[in-house]
């Protein structure tokens, strides 16, 4: 037999233990970056959270749409503003935002539908899913942007309970019934963290986390919570990325068990990063978890 054959049959077998440990588990994905812009990088993605959910994951996707929100503001003639890297949101950016976001979320469910899975694209305010107060940025005022103050999970663990896959967009509401834009990587933090998922991915434009970025032979591949904020606290990492180290490791305490920082830019990154020994990214883990070595332990026990 030739050997491209068995070779298929051994990344089947590979992929055989974690389907069997992260059968009926709750994976939720950060959807956003490069992988939301290229048409062909959408494909793969979505292709990848159809299989999770065929082989037995209970996936749901948390989207953002920041380029494409940008984009509209500029074909409507407005100046997207930003403050501390935050998008100043006043009424009507909020309203393209809102609209953006719902367009793009419609947009995913198709793309699921068409493969033939059921999903369901909801917003934070559809069933009190995303509580918000108003943020503000070292105490200046970057108009409708929300901070989280309280998940409602009914509506996806509804979803999930029904066999749909749940598209969340990151629009909340606070006490008044206003509607608020909300950080997708905060948004996704706090639902995996109500959902006490199993997992919690990033699709990022970066390879994952590095002791020096310029150095791209020094990716790290797995990080404890307190080498994380080591890295955070000692300025080893920088940019958007010690948010995303923060949410991670605030993930973990509140009992997500393992958090994965993917570049999305690469064709099929999730299905590397879970059905293959050495996976691609970095995964954050318990400070008691033990770490893996040389590929092959099983990384996710």
């Amino acid at each position: 037999m030739e050997q491209k054959y068995l070779d298929k049959a051994e990344v089947l077998i590979e992929a055989l233990p974690y389907i069997q440990r992260f059968n009926r588990k709750i994976i939720v994905i950060k959807y956003g970056g490069s992988a939301m812009i290229d048409e062909e990088l959408k494909k793969n993605v979505i292709k990848d959270v159809v299989l999770l959910k065929l082989v037995g994951f209970k996936p749901i996707i948390v989207h953002g749409g920041g380029k494409e929100i940008s984009r509209w503001v500029g074909k409507v003639g407005m100046e997207p503003r930003f403050v501390n890297g935050l998008r100043v949101t006043d009424e009507d950016t909020m309203e393209v935002a809102e609209m953006v976001l719902n367009k793009v979320n419609k947009e995913l469910v198709s793309m699921v539908q068409a493969l033939g899975i059921k999903a369901v694209g909801i917003s934070g305010k559809d069933g009190g899913l995303l509580h918000v107060e108003k943020k503000y940025s070292n105490g200046e005022d970057i108009g409708y942007v929300g901070q989280i103050t309280e998940v409602n999970p009914k509506v996806l663990h509804d979803l999930l309970d029904n066999d749909f896959l749940p598209i969340v967009c990151p629009i909340g509401m606070d006490d008044d019934y206003h509607s608020y834009n909300i950080n997708a990587d905060d948004a996704a933090s706090a639902i995996a963290e109500e959902m006490k998922a199993e997992k919690l991915a990033f699709l990022t434009d970066t390879e994952g986390v590095f002791l020096d970025f310029n150095d791209k032979s020094s990716l790290i591949s797995q990080l404890t919570c307190t080498e994380a904020m080591d890295l955070v606290n000692t300025a080893g990492v920088s940019g958007g990325m010690i948010p995303k180290l923060q949410n991670c490791v605030n993930a973990i305490k509140k009992g997500v068990s393992r958090v994965h920082i993917l570049d999305g830019r690469i064709p099929h990154c999730l299905l590397l990063e879970i059905f293959t020994n050495k996976g691609i990214g970095t995964a954050i883990l318990k400070d008691d978890e033990e770490k893996y070595s040389d590929g092959k332990d099983n990384k996710f026990n």
